[in-house]
């Protein structure tokens, strides 16, 4: 007969999703550092030896902690204990029970998708580095940063191989579509936006593009201002997981739940910063790179598609050239 400690349950696992056992990633002790001095103090911090005390002397759980039906734990679901962290949702919950709140519904990124709401699509590919001696950008997941695409300008390919990429003649992006890291980086789920004359890229395959469709009754401002709320992003948290050695969301991005507004009218009126925002930032842009192109005294590389020309002497000039100051 097998002996079952006074914990134990039929048919449940008990899942701790703690964020420190009390080793650093060199293997050593992990100290506690004292929020007001930050000082390393002399006590381990292991969350993961509270959740188990816990466990035998009360026979409770933690905020770190629950129980979990055998069921969910088939080979259909993540055997992973953050996937099971169950306050992301709770957080969501309590922002959809909110006055702000009222009359939105919500639905995940998947549902969307089904309906029609939302388009998605992965990025194009990662060329080697042999390949990059052109003059269409390749974006890299360090170049989305701060809700900006900052294109590199060593970072160029030929423009053969990226209509090998892109398969269908062009990218495949708009202006204003949104994009995030869903692979190898700290910022995955941190949403930036490809502008006006940006749409000429070659994106690395370890992101993920996002617009609102044709159809949808909000549009990609809306779609930003609900992707940043704290409630939204703090989703993101339970769906990056260690695959090796790094991030990954794999297709679970299509589980992250967003507010829905009932109308038009009340989309708009939420994301109105974020429009005016960005749409005041490209008039801006638009502005400054007409006097560049009138101006030929400058050396100033702008976040966009750009070339760079071999003078006959020898010396290298970049010019500054925009899809926006021809359209």
């Amino acid at each position: 007969m097998v002996h079952k400690p006074k914990w134990f349950r039929d048919g449940k696992v008990f899942v701790s999703y703690a964020p420190t056992v009390g080793i650093n990633k060199d293997g050593d002790d992990l100290f506690v550092i004292d929020p007001e001095t930050g000082v390393r103090t002399d006590v381990v911090d292991d969350r993961l030896d509270i959740d188990v005390e816990a466990l035998v002397h009360s026979l409770d759980t933690t905020e770190t902690s629950q129980w979990v039906n055998v069921p969910e734990l088939s080979h259909e679901l993540p055997a992973v204990p953050i996937y099971y962290d169950s306050r992301p949702a709770r957080e969501f919950t309590e922002l959809m029970k909110s006055p702000d709140m009222l009359g939105f519904t919500s639905k995940s990124l998947g549902e969307l998708t089904i309906d029609g709401t939302l388009v998605m699509m992965n990025g194009h590919g990662s060329p080697s580095a042999d390949f990059r001696t052109g003059r269409v950008p390749y974006i890299k997941v360090s170049d989305i940063r701060a809700g900006q695409v900052n294109i590199n300008p060593t970072n160029r390919v030929p423009e053969v191989v990226a209509q090998r990429y892109w398969k269908n003649g062009n990218s495949g992006l708009k202006a204003y579509d949104l994009i995030t890291p869903i692979r190898t980086s700290k910022n995955i789920g941190d949403f930036a936006v490809i502008m006006p004359g940006q749409e000429r890229v070659v994106l690395t395959k370890e992101v993920l593009v996002i617009r609102a469709s044709n159809t949808a009754y909000f549009d990609n401002f809306y779609l930003l201002w609900a992707m940043t709320l704290k409630a939204v992003r703090r989703q993101w948290d339970r769906i990056v997981f260690m695959q090796t050695n790094r991030e990954d969301v794999g297709k679970r991005y299509s589980e992250i739940r967003i507010p829905i507004p009932p109308n038009r009218q009340i989309a708009d009126t939420c994301s109105q910063a974020f429009r005016d925002y960005y749409l005041g930032t490209q008039q801006l842009r638009n502005n400054f790179l007409s006097y560049l192109a009138s101006d030929d005294k400058h050396h100033i590389f702008m976040s966009s598609v750009a070339s760079v020309e071999e003078p006959s002497d020898g010396y290298s000039i970049e010019e500054d050239v925009d899809d926006d100051l021809t359209m």
